[in-house]
């Protein structure tokens, strides 16, 4: 069973950078080949996905982080780094991992990240 473990969240001021981490466990070597995606859900709105990076380390990003946001992965370590920076308060949300190979899709329990003065 594959395991996803979410941190690095926290307060962070607006204007402000943040490196979140999502490790995976029980993955039986094959991570590399996982569809790694961060989400996020803010208070009252759906879940949203922010950005994907597949085994080709090819990236997607939302509209709404384009530019400001980047999600590395390190498949010896079986882990992605999504890295915030300007952040601004609508992004205040709890961030997601989700893993994904095939027809089988695993989820983090999330972490939450607050950007306030």
């Amino acid at each position: 069973q594959v395991q996803l473990v979410e941190s690095g969240g926290g307060l962070v001021q607006p204007g402000g950078s943040l490196k979140l981490s999502c490790a995976a466990s029980g993955t039986g070597g094959a991570f590399s080949f996982y569809i790694m995606g961060w989400y996020r859900q803010a208070p009252g709105k759906q879940r949203e996905l922010v950005a994907t990076i597949d085994s080709r380390r090819t990236t997607i990003y939302a509209d709404s982080v384009q530019g400001r946001l980047t999600i590395p992965r390190d498949n010896a370590k079986n882990t992605v780094y999504p890295q915030t920076s300007s952040l601004k308060a609508e992004d205040t949300a709890v961030y997601y991992c989700k893993a994904d190979l095939g027809l089988q899709g695993y989820w983090g329990p999330g972490t939450q990240v607050t950007v306030s003065s």
